[in-house]
């Protein structure tokens, strides 16, 4: 199939996904890039629709569309597009009793960051992460981008209600990442557990005062010891140390 005009109800129905909008009514999501769509593939996600620029001899899936760089370009969320977008079909995670080393982010707002901390997981051995709050969506495609294609490697699960968390994280402990205090645990001397929840808030608020008390009934708090010199580390770098130094 060949499609080369901007205005192909295929293609305006596509671009329709870049909001969040659409993708939570048809379910539907775009991927950005060779890498990400074959990374996709490989974990099975159905792929429903594949443009590459013309010519393009990467994949050769039965959905395959060949198109142009202006198809692709509304198509994209980048000023540069790639030779590939695909439309893929979300996966629903499953809880596993099984999981032992647990990530909560909570009130997430920037989709770059939240794509570079699920890579991050996937890198330091996280069995789940959980979206609590308000956070960003996890397939806006900036955030799909951010991961490089490890969106699939770690299940991810979207929460909102405090009661539902209490509920599926009953047998862990539940760890706060804070500025340091005397309440607080340096990560050096931080021993960890057999099941732990690490929560981590955004870097203008922090946690809420919900997750910083349930840590406090049952569980523990973290700070990272730094220099005087700087106030606080940008939230993904602050996620790595910590995940590297708790989970590897």
């Amino acid at each position: 199939m060949k499609i080369t005009s901007v205005n192909n109800e295929i293609v305006k129905e596509a671009a329709k996904l870049q909001q969040k909008k659409f993708r939570d009514e048809s379910g539907l999501f775009l991927l950005e890039g060779d890498k990400c769509i074959e990374e996709a593939i490989n974990a099975g996600v159905q792929i429903e629709k594949l443009f590459v620029i013309e010519n393009y001899d990467k994949f050769n899936n039965p959905d395959r569309i060949e198109t142009t760089d202006a198809v692709l370009s509304k198509l994209s969320s980048t000023a540069t597009p790639p030779k590939s977008i695909a439309i893929g079909k979300k996966i629903k995670s499953e809880w596993k009793e099984t999981f032992n080393n647990v990530v909560l982010l909570e009130n997430i707002k920037d989709a770059g960051n939240l794509g570079t901390i699920i890579r991050t997981s996937c890198a330091f051995n996280v069995d789940a992460v959980i979206l609590y709050g308000d956070t960003v969506d996890l397939y806006n495609p900036k955030c799909v981008r951010a991961t490089v294609g490890n969106l699939w490697k770690v299940p991810v699960f979207e929460i909102k209600d405090f009661s539902e968390l209490k509920k599926m994280c009953k047998d862990f402990t539940p760890v706060a990442t804070l500025p340091r205090s005397e309440n607080t645990v340096l990560l050096k001397n931080y021993k960890s557990k057999d099941k732990q929840l690490i929560m981590f808030g955004t870097e203008s608020s922090g946690l809420s005062n919900e997750l910083i008390n349930y840590a406090k009934k049952s569980g523990k708090s973290v700070t990272i010891e730094m220099s005087d010199k700087v106030e606080s580390l940008n939230l993904s770098i602050s996620v790595g140390v910590i995940l590297y130094k708790i989970f590897m």
